[in-house]
């Protein structure tokens, strides 16, 4: 008999609640990519799926319909048509975003609340991964650590150095029943300089911080009162409150007075200081979508072809030419001669770029947002 088929195991195992935190923009992604549109809400990969459905679909088998999803007011209709099955109690709805540590703590103290047994896992909506049974043991082992005790993160081992992406410096392994991949960590650290991330990279020691988090919600909510008080004391007024009828008029109250800090330096990296931390090494692929060029990275990969068009009734042309194309008209793009070229066809707005400059769309955005064009936002 496996360790997860035991009564103990499927006990731990049935504890789990999955979140969703459905929030930012993904400004490398304009003009796709809009604040009443983020990328979560579209089928970035051509699999018939938006981020989010296929962040909660991946998510079932674990969770089943334990799962709360964080997003914005603005978001609530398009969150509910492409997650019918959310009730409203589990629909977590931001006035206005107060970074990570509020949004993840929200669910923990609500789902704390409710049982303060229960041990949550924090997935973004907008992270593509293959092959999902590989994402689901690693979420598993870390299921099974985290009910020893720890706040569990799931990190993936780097392919290349990259500056984009914070680190994770693991330690030794620890003994876990069910989780034989689980290693202690010794420090988060922040994107380095690409000669750091080149020497994180050869020691075989760091793994990429890919955000995600495996925890007992009452040891995470510890962590955060010592930490973030005043953050921890309005976030359990709000939950104490949200399975009653006056969780609007404490959440509308309370939400705005709130500090804005990221889990990582709210909960993760003390809690690590503490050695309260473990990893679980990912053996699945894992692209957070960062920009176009990921989105042809994606698509090639699967298709092995030179140029990616996505949207429904595109219409392209190309003659020696390579890149993506991304169409929401029903213009005609025709592309001769030219190579990895990023081309975004919407009804307001026309981005024109190469793949190598696919991280720079932001600064566009700055300076569209500072020059007062904000209807193309």
């Amino acid at each position: 008999m496996s360790t997860e088929q035991t009564p103990e195991a499927r006990a731990v195992l049935d504890r789990f609640h999955a979140v969703i935190p459905a929030g930012g923009v993904g400004t490398r992604l304009w003009p796709l990519s809009r604040a009443a549109a983020p990328k979560f809400l579209h089928d970035l990969t051509g699999s018939g799926s938006t981020l989010l459905r296929a962040t909660y679909d991946r998510l079932g088998p674990l969770a089943g319909n334990r799962v709360l999803v964080v997003t914005g007011e603005a978001h609530m209709a398009a969150v509910c048509r492409q997650l019918p099955e959310l009730s409203d109690s589990d629909l977590v709805l931001e006035s206005e975003p107060k970074d990570s540590a509020a949004a993840i703590g929200l669910a923990a103290a609500i789902l704390h609340e409710r049982d303060p047994g229960i041990i949550m896992g924090s997935f973004a909506a907008d992270h593509v991964i293959s092959p999902e049974e590989d994402f689901r043991e690693a979420v598993r082992e870390a299921i099974f650590t985290a009910a020893t005790g720890k706040i569990v993160t799931i990190g993936i081992k780097p392919t290349h150095p990259s500056t984009g992406f914070g680190y994770i410096r693991t330690g030794e392994g620890l003994d876990v029943d069910g989780a034989p991949s689980a290693l202690a960590v010794r420090e988060f650290v922040e994107k380095p300089t690409e000669e750091v991330a080149l020497g994180y990279v050869s020691s075989g020691e760091y793994l990429w911080n890919a955000g995600m988090f495996v925890a007992p919600v009452a040891l995470l909510l510890a962590h955060l009162e010592r930490n973030q008080p005043e953050l921890h004391a309005g976030l359990t007024e709000i939950a104490q409150a949200w399975d009653t009828p006056r969780r609007k008029e404490v959440t509308d109250r309370v939400w705005p007075t709130l500090p804005k800090i990221a889990i990582d330096y709210a909960v993760a990296e003390p809690a690590a200081d503490a050695g309260d931390v473990a990893v679980i090494p990912a053996t699945f692929s894992w692209d957070d979508v960062g920009d176009f060029a990921a989105i042809g990275r994606l698509h090639n990969a699967r298709e092995n072809r030179n140029l990616t068009v996505l949207g429904e009734g595109a219409r392209v042309f190309a003659e020696g030419a390579s890149g993506i194309v991304v169409s929401d008209t029903k213009r005609v793009i025709a592309l001769i001669g030219i190579q990895d070229v990023v081309v975004v066809d919407t009804p307001d707005a026309l981005l024109v770029t190469t793949k190598e400059h696919a991280q720079k769309v932001k600064g566009t955005v700055d300076a569209l947002k500072a020059s007062g064009d904000v209807d193309v936002l």
